[in-house]
């Protein structure tokens, strides 16, 4: 795998945790019956706000798939928190407080079942909780900073808000050892740049560019082109640029895979190569992401999956 200069500058901040593969602890934390419950709270969030995580993490182990979907909820519910503009600043200052002490304690209220279904996850496949705290400050980063000039910014902040879940997950899947964590890294900035690509004029339409300054420059293109959704050879150009660099790092953190524990293997695939998918999606009509949200639909995923889980079984 090829590690480039900002992927070092990750690497030293997942590497501060020295983590090694996960072993499960016995137990849950508080009352069983209040932790079904606050398990079953982030199954149906999983469910409602993503068809793709959902499906991906279907082929998990259950108390694998039920820790994930716990994660998911606890990432969910801190994106929500900041995007949510009704708050005022002053507000939103006081509920993230709040929520990222509760989200960050082993003895949150039984009032909030998100936290209570994350703490008992994290407890039992013992995640470390700087990645936890990277995320939430990753995600409050949106709060201060809407422009990022060079690539380079974009893969750190891409780091907080993505390549955290993904070592986190690592210790819900289980995986081999340090030698994991590239790869986790760079698979968390390849889905955070399709992210991007797909919402940009979500994303101009409150006051957020994640595209880097410099790349929009080279390409000859400025705000006021994202302002008139203008799709030219100059955006197309840009897009296929930025399609091809992601796509590299898909393949790049692919090998990653086979570090994980065999019974989880198949999800992760699963999740990179759906998602991947947005970029077809984005290709094929045109590189428009001004007018329509890339997506591939339910036939679409699942045609898709058998060719996926060649994949992920392959050199096993």
């Amino acid at each position: 795998m090829v590690t480039q200069n900002w992927e070092l500058a990750l690497l030293s901040l997942a590497c501060q945790n020295s983590p090694h593969p996960a072993h499960p602890l016995p137990g849950r934390i508080g009352d069983p019956a209040l932790v079904s419950r606050a398990y079953a709270a982030c199954e149906a969030l999983t469910a409602r706000h993503s068809r793709t995580f959902s499906l991906a993490t279907q082929f998990l182990p259950r108390f694998k798939r039920k820790a994930i979907r716990a994660l998911y909820a606890f990432c969910r519910t801190s994106d929500d928190l900041v995007d949510c503009p009704e708050n005022g600043l002053n507000g939103l200052d006081e509920a993230w407080i709040a929520w990222r002490q509760r989200s960050l304690s082993l003895l949150p209220s039984g009032k909030d079942l998100i936290a209570v279904a994350w703490a008992d996850a994290r407890l039992r496949f013992r995640i470390p909780i700087l990645f936890a705290e990277q995320l939430l400050d990753g995600i409050a980063r949106d709060l201060c900073q809407k422009r990022y000039l060079t690539f380079e910014e974009l893969a750190a902040y891409a780091y907080g808000v993505a390549s955290t879940v993904g070592l986190m997950s690592m210790h819900i899947i289980g995986f081999s050892g340090p030698e994991a964590i590239p790869y986790a890294i760079k698979l968390g900035v390849a889905l955070q740049i399709t992210n991007i690509l797909r919402d940009v004029g979500e994303d101009w339409r409150v006051g957020r560019v994640y595209l880097p300054q410099e790349e929009l420059a080279a390409f000859g293109l400025n705000e006021g082109d994202l302002a008139a959704g203008r799709v030219d050879e100059r955006w197309r150009a840009f897009m296929r640029f930025q399609i091809q660099r992601n796509r590299l790092l898909y393949a790049e953190a692919h090998p990653g895979i086979r570090m994980l524990d065999r019974d989880g293997r198949f999800a992760v695939a699963a999740a990179a190569g759906l998602y991947s998918g947005i970029l077809d999606d984005i290709e094929a009509h045109d590189y428009d992401v001004f007018t329509r949200r890339a997506h591939l639909g339910p036939v679409e995923k699942l045609l898709r999956l058998p060719k996926i889980l060649l994949g992920s079984t392959s050199h096993a």
